[in-house]
């Protein structure tokens, strides 16, 4: 057993300074992109959105002032905007001589004040905006924009965790930072098996697992194997014991999944923040609208008009009793608030934010005898430390073999900052941890090698899905070798990307062919669908393109979806065609070596693979020489 109690602090210590560094690195990137780059290439990019006009602009149930915004162009570019992220409102004109504004060559934009996401659906979103902001100048602008602001909000919520754990001594979070940085055994309660009959039993183990921690425990869930699944029964049986239990993930649609998973088992749900899917199933448990639906919110809201027009009217009249007034209104709303509050609280039997979202104002001083951390291999340390301040236990669930967090400094990355929290006590703690080791998704052949390259081969497939297939004698797994197209990578502007037009082209056309055995009556019957992945952005804008234009597509639009990796993740389809783009003398793959990224890639199909790339240049890696030989030998069996 380690004694050296200072390694837990030296640990967090080191993961403070690595986030300083990725801190800086955001932070100039993020001056490079409003300063150097095009305002073309941040629309391309999904960073902005210009030109848009205004809707309307209210106060929301929150008392906040919030402005609609609607995107005029370019609907068609994925955007990197949703709840809770910062933004600028700019102007940007064209340029005297015909460029573009923004692209570095014509006028330039011009920054006007800064609000917060509330939230996003399609082509509208909602900003909410510092009271007093002159929102009156939205109207009208010229060439009004909104992009992407620096997130330093999220970064001061990670430092100030950060340091908190590192000072916090004689308390529950002194003990759990030290014993997750530690060989120190997780500390467990001892009772009879509870049996689960609707569960398997790497399932049923994971639930039992959760129960009798303490401290921590991991449920380790590869892809198709039922994790939220064996999560929310997790959290149905804990709140047999426990009153209230906070939820948490990394980013907003993890967060929804599981709010949404638990609101169908009947739990009363609370979502702190807005989620990413508006409709009306989901706002109904967000915060927003139940506060907005309480029997006393309209008298809140009469009382808060009341407040706003005493104020606008003060300078008109003299009046003695203003300030009397105005505290006496002022006065009232706050007790209406936290009556309101107290009531939502009280009923909600799930807390569920985002792991920064935990820090909202309305958690303050609260305090839960759980927190489930979904998602947790793609959380930073820090982020999850933000969570664990209010927590007396954790449960970690997510596969450290999937996506790993976003780490854009190449220095803080190689100091460890892309190591997880998860993966920490994985290492440290193999008692903690429970694989659930049989899955539902993937026929037998399209899993296997997951399972044995990552899992060591402990994953199973489930018999009623072992063999399943759309086409009779059908190859679960095939790999079109592009360097036949004699098609090589090129790049696409400045900081934009890489693409491979003869591998896009001859994509499509291995999709059609596919398409035209199966039938065109089976697919729109059977609502066969098609997930095409490609790693690098530039060749997911040009696919799409591609798709769009070629009239054989136009029946299926529906059915057909084409996103990066990181778009995929959680997601299945019946079909997966894989383009891997890298095509070059010198065999560089550059980030596809992170082979948690192809995993994530190979494992989204039900029942065929189609993975399109360059076989000289991909399989002077070990890992794609042994999944080619692995495919082709599938083809010959």
């Amino acid at each position: 057993m380690e004694t050296n109690i200072s390694s837990p602090i030296q640990v967090l210590r080191q993961q403070r300074a690595l986030l300083e560094t990725e801190y800086n690195c955001e932070k100039e990137e993020f001056r490079q992109l409003t300063e150097a780059m095009g305002l073309q290439r941040r629309v391309k990019r999904g960073d902005a959105w210009w030109p848009v006009k205004t809707g309307k602009t209210y106060y929301n149930s929150l008392n906040q002032l919030a402005v609609e915004v609607i995107r005029t162009q370019d609907n068609e570019i994925e955007h990197n905007f949703e709840f809770g992220r910062p933004v600028v409102f700019f102007t940007s004109r064209p340029a005297d001589d015909g460029k573009q504004a923004g692209d570095g060559k014509g006028a330039k934009a011009r920054l006007m004040f800064t609000g917060t996401v509330s939230y996003v659906d399609g082509d509208r979103m909602v900003i909410v905006v510092p009271d007093g902001s002159p929102v009156s100048v939205l109207q009208g602008a010229d060439g009004l924009g909104v992009q992407l602001f620096f997130d330093e909000t999220t970064y001061k919520l990670m430092f100030d965790a950060l340091d908190r754990a590192i000072a916090a001594k004689g308390n529950r979070l002194a003990y759990l930072r030290d014993l997750f940085g530690t060989r120190q055994k997780a500390e467990t309660f001892s009772f009879d098996e509870m049996r689960f009959p609707w569960l398997n039993p790497t399932q049923e183990k994971a639930v039992n697992s959760v129960l009798r921690a303490k401290d921590v425990a991991v449920v380790h869930g590869p892809p198709g194997t039922g994790k939220t699944t064996t999560l929310v029964e997790a959290i149905y049986e804990t709140l047999r014991r426990e009153n209230q239990v906070l939820v948490c993930a990394q980013s907003n649609m993890a967060v929804d999944w599981i709010s949404e998973r638990l609101v169908d088992r009947g739990v009363n749900v609370l979502r702190i923040g807005n989620p990413t899917k508006v409709n009306d199933k989901m706002l109904s448990f967000t915060y927003e609208r139940r506060f907005a639906d309480h029997p006393d919110y309209p008298q809140l809201w009469s009382i808060r008009e009341a407040v706003r027009k005493l104020r606008q009217n003060r300078g008109k009249r003299r009046d003695d009793g203003y300030h009397q007034k105005l505290e006496r209104l002022k006065s009232r709303a706050t007790e209406l608030e936290l009556r309101i509050n107290a009531q939502l609280f009280g009923e909600a039997r799930v807390i569920a934010s985002t792991l920064a979202g935990s820090a909202s104002r309305l958690l303050a001083e609260q305090k839960y005898g759980t927190l489930f951390i979904d998602e947790a291999a793609q959380a930073l340390e820090a982020a999850c430390w933000i969570a664990i301040r209010k927590a007396t236990r954790v449960i970690l669930a997510g596969d450290h073999c999937q996506l790993p967090p976003t780490v854009k400094s190449i220095e803080a990355l190689r100091g460890g900052l892309g190591t997880t929290l998860m993966e920490r006590i994985v290492k440290m703690k193999p008692e903690t941890v429970t694989l659930l080791k049989t899955q539902y998704r993937m026929n037998e052949r399209i899993m296997r090698f997951s399972s044995d390259w990552f899992y060591g081969g402990m994953v199973e497939a489930a018999p009623e899905i072992r063999h399943r297939g759309i086409l009779d004698y059908d190859i679960p797994m095939t790999w079109i070798d592009t360097s036949e197209t004699e098609g090589k990578e090129e790049f696409v502007g400045e900081n934009f990307g890489r693409i491979n037009r003869a591998e896009a082209e001859l994509t499509l056309n291995v999709l059609q062919d596919y398409f035209t055995k199966i039938g065109k009556a089976r697919i729109l019957d059977e609502r066969i669908d098609v997930g095409v992945i490609s790693p690098y952005r530039a060749q997911v804008q040009l696919l799409r393109r591609m798709i769009r234009k070629r009239e054989f597509f136009k029946p299926y639009r529906s059915l057909v979806s084409v996103n990066t990796v990181d778009g995929f993740q959680g997601q299945e389809r019946d079909v997966i065609v894989i383009s891997l783009v890298r095509a070059n003398a010198e065999g560089q793959i550059g980030f596809l070596s992170d082979l948690r990224r192809m995993n994530v890639a190979i494992t989204r199909a039900r029942m065929k693979l189609i993975i399109m790339g360059d076989v000289p240049t991909m399989t002077r890696h070990p890992f794609y020489k042994k999944l080619y030989e692995y495919v082709i030998e599938g083809a010959a069996l």
